[in-house]
């Protein structure tokens, strides 16, 4: 009898755990979840806001996509559904319960934030040369996730 039984509550929490599939026409292509999650990320989605559980989510694509780049390039963030462009990615963060936010600069330089619903969220990455001035590339989804594993679960006030 090698089958686990579970309790009707482990079941639950089972379930609201977040979990990814992906397939790729590309071997070397990892799913954004693949290697080792932070902390923050192993725990069930119910105790978070659908803002922070997007935000946490999103910094792993972001991370994974920066892994696949060059050092002549940078994570940028293209608009979908309309001719607004692409942002280069600077800075992130949530508003709960349901705002996602994104800060950065546009093809012209121009200071731009971006602030989306979680129901009306859709992130298109994409990447763009880094600036001619910088020694090497700035790679915000690492420090993201930096940030993510030194976090603790507690929600705060202050922004960064």
């Amino acid at each position: 009898m090698d089958e686990m039984i579970a309790t009707t509550a482990e079941a639950h929490e089972a379930s609201a755990l977040p979990r990814i599939h992906e397939v790729h026409t590309d071997p070397n292509q990892t799913a954004a979840c693949e290697e080792t999650l932070p902390k923050a990320l192993k725990k069930s989605s119910g105790a978070k806001s659908p803002a922070r559980f997007a935000y946490e989510r999103i910094i792993m694509y972001i991370r994974n996509f920066e892994k696949a780049l060059d050092n002549a390039h940078e994570v940028a963030m293209g608009f979908t559904g309309g001719d607004a462009g692409v942002i280069r990615i600077e800075g992130m963060g949530y508003f709960d319960p349901d705002l996602v936010t994104f800060y950065g600069s546009d093809a012209t330089g121009a200071k731009t934030q971006l602030i989306q619903h979680v129901t009306q969220l859709n992130v298109l990455l994409r990447a763009l040369p880094k600036h001619i001035d910088q020694e090497a590339p700035r790679r915000i989804g690492f420090k993201l996730a930096k940030e993510l594993e030194e976090s603790v679960e507690t929600p705060t006030d202050a922004t960064t």
